[in-house]
């Protein structure tokens, strides 16, 4: 899974960050790497460098395989804060778009057939 941090001109931190965010973000999404392939991490500061209530926003998008792009945000007091419930949301979207793919027993539904399996199903 490549990781790939985008930051405003607002955010410190630069290689240190980058660095945190790509281990954090592989260590949470460990269980998805055979799915995902890139994720591309935003970092911004909403209120361009004055202090404020939740203005630090974190934006993530998952380039799934064979699947729709997947982007979730939050905003937060403190960017480890944005970052971390930005990949918990993730997560939860990642269950929910993944789970769609197979059905209650576990196996592949008519959605993740390719069109020879659907031929000889049907």
């Amino acid at each position: 899974m490549q990781v790939q941090v985008n930051t405003d001109d607002h955010i410190e931190g630069g290689e240190s960050l980058s660095e945190w965010i790509a281990t954090e973000a592989k260590s949470r999404l460990s269980r998805f790497q055979d799915h995902v392939t890139r994720l591309d991490v935003f970092l911004s500061d909403l209120d361009a460098g004055k202090s404020g209530a939740n203005d630090k926003r974190c934006r993530i998008e998952a380039r799934v395989t064979g699947r729709q792009p997947i982007s979730v945000a939050d905003d937060a007091s403190e960017m480890g804060r944005a970052f971390i419930s930005s990949v918990d949301k993730l997560t939860r979207a990642l269950d929910t778009d993944l789970g769609r793919a197979k059905d209650r027993h576990g196996r592949d539904t008519i959605r993740t057939l390719d069109a020879s399996d659907a031929a000889a199903a049907g």
